[in-house]
């Protein structure tokens, strides 16, 4: 496995596991029955750090959408560089910390670590032309 393969895969872990908490939090308010029932507007509302972890965790989904294919490509065409590993790294923890920050409500960081998610990814649109 390279390197960046093993970035990409806890990036993945990372985002199958953030629905856990925010579903808990869904489950004390309304119960097990109420959180397996079908969406309704007059369910009991989650908490306000519940609600934005669902909002990042969403973000996180639609970002890999585009992070994973990079890692992808750069594997099969065989390209690896301390940048493109780099590029990873920071992708991961970029998206970790933008949980975190999401789902404590610290507007002006999530969106620091939004861009450094973004940054990576250009860093391996770099690597796949061979720039980086």
């Amino acid at each position: 496995m390279t390197r960046e393969l093993f970035w990409l895969t806890l990036t993945v872990i990372l985002t199958a596991v953030m629905w856990l908490p925010y579903v808990l939090n869904r489950i004390m308010v309304r119960g097990l029955f109420g959180a397996m029932a079908n969406p309704s507007r007059n369910d009991k509302a989650q908490a306000e750090w519940a609600n934005r972890m669902m909002f990042a965790h969403d973000n996180a989904i639609e970002n890999l959408i585009i992070f994973a294919p990079l890692v992808l490509i750069l594997s099969a065409i065989d390209y690896s560089t301390k940048w493109t590993v780099l590029a990873c790294a920071i992708y991961f923890w970029s998206r970790l910390a933008h949980l975190i920050v999401y789902t404590v409500g610290v507007p002006i960081l999530r969106t620091l670590t939004f861009a450094a998610g973004f940054a990576a990814q250009v860093m391996l649109i770099l690597g796949i032309f061979q720039i980086l």
